[in-house]
Order: C-alpha cells, then sequence, then structure tokens
C-alpha cells in the first residue's frame, strides 16, 4: 500500500501546485463546455476519499457534512468560494491524505461495506478503496489541467 499513498501524495501536491498558481478567480472560473471549476474538481477529490475509505469503513469521515454537500457526486459548482473557503480546501489536501494513511498503519479500517462505483468496479475493501480514489482523483487531475488552459 506504500506505493498508493505516495500516488495519493504525488497526486495532490500537483493539484495544490497548479492551485497556487492560479487567481481565486480563476479557481472558480467555469468554462464553457464544463459544468465545474477547479476548485469545486478538488473539493470534490477530498470528498470521495472521505466517503470511498472513511465512510464505507464504517468510520466518520474528517470533513463536514456540508463539504460533502456540496462537492458530493451529482453536486455542481454554485457559488464562487471566497478565499479563506479556498484556503480550508487546499489545506485539507494533504492533511487527509496523510491521516489516511496514518490511520491505515494503525490499523483503523476493520470492515468495509461493499460498494459498486458508478463505472460498474465493486469496491469490496479499503485497499481497493484507496486505489479506486487515486484512479478517481488522477481523473479529476486531468480535468483541473483542461481547465486551467481556459482560464
Amino acid at each position: 500500500m506504500n506505493t498508493q499513498f505516495t500516488i495519493t501524495n504525488f497526486n495532490r501536491k500537483c493539484i495544490l501546485a497548479i492551485a497556487k498558481e492560479l487567481s481565486q478567480e480563476q479557481l472558480n472560473t467555469i468554462p464553457t463546455g464544463f459544468k465545474n471549476n477547479i476548485i469545486w474538481n478538488i473539493g470534490h477529490t477530498i470528498v470521495t476519499q472521505q466517503l470511498l475509505v472513511y465512510k464505507l469503513s464504517g468510520l466518520p469521515c474528517l470533513i463536514s457534512d456540508e463539504t460533502i454537500a456540496n462537492y458530493g457526486k451529482g453536486s455542481t459548482a454554485k457559488t464562487n468560494l471566497t478565499e479563506k473557503e479556498t484556503t480550508e480546501l487546499l489545506d485539507n489536501l494533504l492533511v487527509l491524505s496523510a491521516t489516511m494513511e496514518a490511520d491505515y498503519k494503525a490499523g483503523k479500517f476493520n470492515t468495509y461495506n461493499n460498494y459498486t462505483t458508478s463505472l460498474g468496479f465493486e469496491l469490496t475493501d479499503v485497499e481497493k478503496a484507496i486505489q479506486f480514489s487515486n484512479y478517481h482523483e488522477g481523473i479529476h487531475l486531468g480535468i483541473i489541467m483542461a481547465i486551467k488552459k481556459l482560464v
């Protein structure tokens, strides 16, 4: 699993580096042809990891219910985030990945509720959830890179 944690951190450092290059306005811009902006994609990766890894393991998510509602599956970017809200999301990128790794190594993930993703991939344990979360974050990193070219 060490490789999976390395991938998570690498993806999130890439996302963070892109976000730090952009203004608040650019992070909030939804380009023509897209339904969300860069900051929504960042929030969505955080929420998805928490739901797939923590919630389906029967553990409480480390983010608020409001954050889950704002960035969960089926949500869209509805308002411009403030710099404070953006900073909170960006700060959570690396903190939550480090916490997940520490919790995994501490043996906190003892059970898992099977889940079939919208793509039809079945998650049966936390290891598959972490791997799928990395795949999912890679997709959103690509979307973030595409949006960056347009803002």
